[in-house]
């Protein structure tokens, strides 16, 4: 009982600049924490944080990096190897130089330890492996992507400093306007003339007090179709397609409900509310027995949690692996796929507002829901044995995630914080209704929500909602201003990554892609706007554009 109320808690928990092209200083302290200096500060781990400072540094800046995390790449190194790129021809710049280094991996034989190259080939729904005309790779292993971006930052002389999180009470230093300081749990101090939020939670722009949303805007606020509660948009295979009874005793509503069901109703349809669409890690399998672990039982492992998985199987349901993405060297790239999966629905509502000790307890309530899934598949007799026995071929790859015990480093948070900036990209602009008349960049995925809720219907059976699949009919382009707090605000941050989007939006524009692209553009905004000595706000977007467009990034 302990176990469940904790679960349930937690889903209802609701300077003086350096000069251009000279290294980043360090100042010692006397308490041992130190000072750093330099042009750009930028605050985060993921692929976004490392092609924003390449680029800073390649333009001449000196820039420092302040990593919460130990390793770089967030999810393009935390198992997202299949990689979500819709039309690739928009993936331009250190984005596609990204990929073209994958390419180069992959040329060489030693990268084949475990699969010849030639058995690989282009496979891939949708997302062919290997361009060699544009010599380009898509499809990836954690450890290679993560061997680029450490490359990246080697080769451009890029200052990491890794594991300091930002004092997110007292630790951004506002004068005039301008974020002069950050400061991070250390104690150590970083002060720029320009700072860039590439977190996935978007933690400094918040402690700067940009204004943010979390959650859904009701579809009436950017006059979105897809907008609020969007009970009945089955665009995957994510929900209940037989009735499937919620009740600890089938029938008995008194009995109560199975775990992992809200008891709550999930509002009208176009409703705005607080919940955040479903995390999950994405896991990289090897089907090689050299190269496999077997699923281990986590701690405080209740098989109960997944009853509603055995009555699924008991319904007929059978495409447990249509998301075993292949990925070279016989492994996979596993995402949540079905009614009942990885995702860890309605568990997460508390994280992109919570406090460090929080999600600390957020993320290990995910990592042991899913490591008990995967151990539930592999050992329970309930469990089909034609699907147990080929899931057993599988285990968790022994050559990645090697300090981590084979798991993710990174929860995959698909969308947490998200800033109310200069302008707000909606469906409108990701639809082709509405232009964009100052492009950084460009996306072109689908619209993507995955599942935000599991209710009971009215007729007494379990269902999910959140989860919809929207065709984007062509690529679109993303606002310079979408990355921009209002001036008002601050006038020295970009946000290329919790940028400013509707909920809808931002499900096509969440893609580690975009990310890089918009990371970027961001770098070179803040290049541009030291040199001018002016706010990112009034960067010249002309001249932006022609430095972005000698970069090869794809803008129209």
């Amino acid at each position: 009982m302990k176990r469940r109320k904790f679960i349930q808690s937690l889903s209802l928990g609701g300077g003086i600049a350096a000069s251009a092209g000279i290294p980043a200083l360090v100042y010692a302290t006397s308490d041992s924490a130190q000072h750093y200096d330099a042009d750009i500060i930028i605050y985060g781990g993921t692929a976004a944080a490392v092609t924003a400072a390449v680029q800073a540094k390649r333009m001449g800046k000196s820039v420092i990096v302040v990593s919460p995390d130990k390793h770089l790449g967030g999810m393009t190194s935390g198992g997202l190897g299949f990689t979500d790129t819709g039309n690739k021809t928009v993936i331009g710049g250190l984005a596609r130089e990204f990929y073209h280094r994958i390419y180069m991996h992959y040329d060489r034989t030693e990268s084949w330890k475990w699969q010849k190259k030639e058995e690989y080939g282009n496979k891939g729904q949708g997302t062919p492996a290997v361009d060699g005309e544009n010599r380009t790779m898509w499809i990836f292993e954690p450890h290679a992507a993560e061997k680029v971006f450490e490359d990246f930052v080697k080769e451009n002389n890029v200052q990491v400093l890794r594991n300091e999180w930002l004092n997110r009470e007292k630790g951004v230093a506002i004068k005039n306007g301008k974020i002069t300081a950050i400061k991070t749990l250390s104690g150590n101090t970083y002060t720029g003339r320009m700072f860039i939020d590439t977190t996935y939670e978007g933690d400094l722009m918040a402690a700067a007090k940009v204004k943010y949303v979390v959650g859904r805007e009701a579809a009436g606020e950017y006059n979105e179709k897809w907008g609020g509660v969007v009970k009945g948009a089955f665009h995957h295979g994510h929900y209940f397609e037989k009735n499937i009874d919620p009740y600890k005793i089938p029938g008995n509503p008194s009995s109560g409900l199975l775990p992992r069901i809200s008891p709550g109703p999930p509002g009208t349809n176009g409703a705005g509310d607080k919940k955040v669409q479903a995390y999950c890690y994405r896991m990289c399998l090897s089907k090689h027995p050299e190269n496999r672990v077997a699923y281990s039982k986590p701690p405080g492992y209740d098989p109960y949690q997944y009853e509603l998985l055995v009555r699924i199987f008991n319904a007929g349901w059978d495409e447990l692996f249509q998301k075993f993405d292949p990925i070279p060297n016989l492994k996979t790239d596993t995402n949540n796929h079905g009614p009942f999966s990885t995702d860890n629905i309605g568990m997460n509502y508390a994280y992109p507002d919570a406090s460090y000790s929080l999600r600390r307890q957020i993320i290990e309530e995910h990592k042991n829901y899913q490591k008990g899934l995967m151990y539930f598949m592999a050992t329970d007799p309930r469990i089909p044995r034609e699907v147990q026995d080929e899931f057993n071929t599988w285990g968790l790859a022994k050559d990645e995630f090697a300090d981590n015990d084979n798991w993710p480093q990174q929860l995959y948070v698909r969308e947490a914080r998200r800033m109310v900036g200069q302008s707000v990209m909606t469906e409108h602009e990701i639809l082709g209704a509405k232009a964009v008349t100052d492009s950084i960049g460009m996306g072109s995925y689908t619209l993507d929500s995955h599942n935000i809720q599991r209710y009971v219907t009215p007729e007494g059976f379990v269902q999910n909602e959140g989860d919809f699949g929207v065709h984007v009919p062509k690529p679109y382009s993303i606002s310079y201003r979408s990355i921009l707090p209002k001036e008002n605000e601050c006038e020295n941050l970009l946000v290329p990554v919790c940028l400013s989007s509707s909920h809808v939006a931002y499900g096509s524009i969440r893609m580690e892609p975009v990310f890089m692209i918009l990371a970027a553009s961001a770098a070179t905004a803040a290049v541009t706007a030291i040199e001018d000595r002016i706010s990112v706000q009034r960067v010249n977007y002309e001249m932006l554009k022609r430095e972005l467009l000698k970069q090869d990034q794809r803008l129209d």
